[in-house]
């Protein structure tokens, strides 16, 4: 049995095989989201929870203002307008560099018969990892009361795996296709209906072990606020469809609270 082969069900999610992912791409591009449920095996989770609690008293906490679109706030538009409208997301994290070599997180991210199979579900050539050290591998903890706010991604796609739910909270919801940022259409008004909660939304109910593809750029989505005293823990695996790239100092700065 090979390493991924260890962590992975793949009885479950066969991702080698071309039926399989040609069934996932399918379903990433009909909804904008795909949700392989039962991704980890079971002794997975149970290890990689207990690498994310050792682990944890190295994380940066944040609480950031932002608005939904993840930009400057726009001085000609009025203070109140939703493309100024400031909204708080907090949460902890630790970057690849925290992340042990031998994890089952490393392998699975650099295993080539993994990212094969990512790039055909979302209609790369390849994918490759971030070149500074820090931004391929992030462990997100988010506890009573944190929150990830509506937003949209700037990235074409997000992949997670959730490790541990809450008691209570931590809801993933999203609106699919509510703005086309190629077309430069932001539909400030649907979009303020949604922050404003006007406007209904869909949910997905995501158990630990779950991998998520999410097409982002478009779809507004949020986590809503944690219940409890046990964390929520989600991993974040970024790639770039171009070797060499970096995130910049700033977000870096920003995100993490150092370069490197």
């Amino acid at each position: 049995m090979s390493d991924v082969n260890r962590y992975i069900d793949m009885d479950a999610h066969a991702i080698n095989s071309a039926e399989y992912r040609d069934a996932c791409k399918t379903q990433l591009d009909t909804k904008g989201v795909l949700q392989l449920d039962g991704f980890l095996r079971p002794e997975t989770l149970t290890q990689l929870i207990a690498e994310a609690d050792d682990a944890h008293y190295g994380a940066y906490y944040t609480i950031a203002k932002h608005n939904v679109y993840l930009t400057k706030p726009n001085n000609d538009l009025p203070q109140n307008h939703i493309f100024n409208r400031q909204l708080s997301t907090s949460k902890g994290c630790i970057c690849t560099d925290q992340v042990p070599e031998h994890s089952p997180l490393m392998t699975i991210y650099n295993s080539a018969a993994f990212q094969s199979f990512i790039a055909a579900i979302v209609g790369e050539d390849a994918l490759y990892p971030y070149a500074d050290p820090l931004s391929s591998v992030n462990v997100h903890y988010a506890n009573d009361g944190q929150e990830l706010n509506w937003h949209f991604d700037n990235s074409e796609f997000a992949i997670t795996l959730l490790l541990q739910s809450p008691k209570a909270g931590g809801d993933f919801e999203y609106v699919k296709d509510l703005r086309d940022a190629d077309a430069g259409d932001m539909n400030y008004d649907d979009v303020s209906a949604v922050v404003e909660g006007r406007s209904p939304v869909e949910k997905l109910h995501i158990d630990p072990g779950t991998l998520v593809l999410f097409r982002g750029r478009n779809s507004m989505h949020r986590v809503t606020p944690i219940v409890g005293d046990t964390q929520r823990i989600l991993v974040v695996l970024a790639y770039n469809s171009e070797p060499n790239i970096a995130l910049s100092e700033t977000a870096r700065q920003t995100f993490y609270g150092r370069l490197g």
